[in-house]
């Protein structure tokens, strides 16, 4: 049988950062019960069968804000109701100030096996900056302990961009997190979204974020110490030692299907792309209504999985497209692809087209060709 993924979102944290637009919410631990009951059943009443579950990525907010107990209880439904690899890569994302080692352990007896923990700067006066509920001792605390209670598999997010920081800052950061040998880094560069906070401060001038051409310097220099130390950049925001990928973003960069859990959690099964509602309120009442987003054509999944594709740093390999969709893309995009080209933003390689060193720093100009 195929294999899909699973998503699981928890919305619930102890506070909003001020970069953050995704779905999530303070102030609402009152609803986490009965929230957490509606999750089992939605999982208890799914209609699609007939696959293995390669991965389940529990994300958030903040997953690990909320009693371990509610975790378990998540993951012991999704073996009841599908079959689960034996080799499934479980994740659960971990804040510092929201996780204990009894916690870690309950997540350990659950079978999770990979924690994604959320740092995003060893700089305590940034991250009192952006609102993060942490300082860098504390994630220290976390990793350490997580490292005691026995995940051999470790992914820290961290952030470049941010308001007062400097080549120089993120050169000493970078450093300190190589130095802790964690099997995987993500590196995003900071978006300031409408209707955050971090938007308002900007707008203020309460904030003043790097020059674009300084970010850039940023993630070249984090790009080259992570490879010089062992890593592998294999998408975009992504690196990881030899054999640590995150199986379940590789899949979905690869157009593989999911199936997501919780309110305003994603799916894509058989070519349709739905959602939940978005409020927590509206989930628990009514969690069977999904939005329909989208039914794809044949052009629209051919267009998406360049799009996405291109996301990874070894690109689209062409043999690959070309049984998903029985002609070349070479052809099939010709028009798109020369422009590329000789914009010098992708190159074809063998088996490969991928983004060069230019389409890089200019990758949403590439992705816009295949919207």
């Amino acid at each position: 049988m195929k294999e899909i993924g699973i998503y699981v979102h928890i919305p619930y944290c102890m506070r909003k950062c001020y970069y953050c637009d995704f779905i999530s919410f303070a102030n609402k631990s009152e609803t986490i019960p009965n929230y957490i009951e509606t999750i089992l059943k939605e999982i208890d009443e799914c209609k699609y069968t007939g696959f293995d579950i390669g991965t389940i990525y529990i994300g958030g907010g903040t997953p690990s804000y909320i009693d371990s107990t509610y975790i378990h209880k998540i993951i012991d439904k999704i073996r009841e109701k599908f079959i689960v690899s034996r080799n499934a890569e479980i994740t659960v994302e971990v804040n510092p100030g929201t996780v204990n080692k009894e916690k870690l352990e309950e997540y350990k007896r659950a079978g999770v096996n990979r924690l994604s923990i959320g740092l995003q700067s060893t700089d305590n006066h940034i991250l009192k900056n952006i609102g993060r509920i942490h300082t860098y001792e504390e994630f220290l605390d976390t990793y350490n302990l997580a490292r005691e209670v026995g995940f051999k598999n470790i992914n820290v997010d961290f952030m470049i961009g941010l308001p007062e920081e400097t080549e120089d800052g993120i050169i000493l950061q970078i450093n300190e997190i190589i130095n802790l040998k964690p099997e995987h880094i993500s590196v995003y560069s900071l978006i300031v979204e409408d209707g955050t906070k971090m938007k308002q401060m900007i707008d203020t001038g309460e904030k003043e974020l790097p020059s674009e051409e300084e970010e850039r310097k940023m993630y070249w220099k984090v790009k080259k110490l992570l490879e010089s130390n062992g890593y592998e950049h294999y998408e975009i925001s992504n690196f990881s030692l030899p054999g640590f990928n995150s199986r379940h973003n590789m899949d979905c960069w690869s157009q593989k299907e999911y199936l997501g859990f919780g309110t305003a959690a994603h799916s894509y099964y058989n070519g349709k792309r739905f959602s939940n509602k978005n409020s927590i309120e509206e989930y628990i009442n009514n969690y069977q209504e999904k939005n329909i987003e989208e039914e794809q054509t044949r052009e629209a999944m051919a267009k998406e999985y360049m799009l996405l594709g291109l996301r990874k740093i070894n690109g689209v390999v062409i043999s690959e497209f070309e049984r998903k969709f029985q002609i070349n893309p070479l052809f099939y995009f010709r028009f798109e692809i020369s422009k590329l080209v000789d914009e010098d933003l992708i190159e074809i390689d063998l088996d490969n087209i991928k983004l060069t060193k230019k389409g890089l720093d200019l990758a949403n100009q590439v992705w816009q060709e295949f919207v």
